[in-house]
């Protein structure tokens, strides 16, 4: 399982649209992994209340530079921690500083050789995003996640230009924010392995906030190359639906490093 719980993405979304840092199969007890991430949204259109796009004021931006970090204390326990740096821009706000630090722990409820299914509890402490007074978007004074993951692992179809192996997983999640609305999240992610240092991974991200708040939907591609105990992703993510929300799309560039 080495290709799968070496070169998994997780998830635990970053504003409207985060990606993923921690999937069903957790760290074998005494490794773990670090992963180094930069992200650059930008959008000249946003989605409405009814979800069609409009052109906004000016242009928004929202860059993130994030580190995340696993360890697994057991083979079926792992602790997580994440944070990161924001800033962004556009006609009306303006923010820049620390963004929510999260720490949590993944049980592995059941495993066999293929499939997976675990349970993650975590929590947040509100960022310091600054810049005029206001808070980054979307950033409450505490958060707790209630998340469920499950996933499996499929064998390749050979050949030469073939797939040697990949997986699919399913994750939902619970966020309950003070003094936000909460927010209930679904993500899904696909991977293939293409010899034993190459990988392609298709990711959605979705989610709603309570009470008719902001909704979105984002699809990434992206490719990772292997490199012994470090990885390189380099992909591209992309809004393509919502509500109250900008039609972002950017690149994203990770670095992976397993120990």
């Amino acid at each position: 399982m080495r290709p799968a719980g070496g070169l998994l993405f997780g998830l635990a979304a970053l504003a409207c649209a985060g990606t993923a840092e921690a999937g069903p199969w957790t760290q074998p007890g005494g490794q773990g992994q670090v992963i180094v991430k930069y992200e650059d949204m930008r959008a000249d259109r946003g989605f409405d209340m009814d979800g069609s796009l409009a052109d906004l004021p000016a242009e928004r931006r929202d860059s993130a530079f994030s580190l995340f970090a696993e360890y697994g204390v057991t083979d079926r326990l792992t602790v997580q921690f994440k944070g990161d740096w924001q800033s962004g821009e556009d006609a009306f706000i303006d923010y820049e500083g620390r963004g929510p630090l999260e720490i949590g722990v993944t049980w592995q409820a059941w495993r066999d050789d293929r499939a997976a299914v675990s349970l993650y509890a975590g929590y947040a402490d509100g960022g310091e995003g600054r810049n005029a007074g206001y808070a980054a978007p979307g950033q409450g004074d505490s958060d707790w996640e209630l998340r469920a993951s499950v996933g499996r692992s499929f064998g390749g179809s050979g050949g030469r230009w073939g797939s040697s192996g990949g997986f699919v997983e399913l994750q939902a999640a619970r966020r309950m924010r003070q003094g936000l609305p909460d927010e209930t999240r679904v993500d899904a992610t696909a991977g293939a392995h293409f010899g034993d240092d190459w990988m392609v991974l298709a990711q959605a991200y979705g989610g709603q906030a309570d009470d008719a708040g902001p909704r979105w939907l984002s699809v990434e591609a992206s490719v990772v190359r292997d490199l012994g105990d470090w990885s390189l992703q380099a992909g591209w993510r992309q809004a393509i639906a919502g509500r109250e929300t900008p039609e972002s799309g950017g690149p994203v560039i990770a670095l992976w490093r397993r120990f």
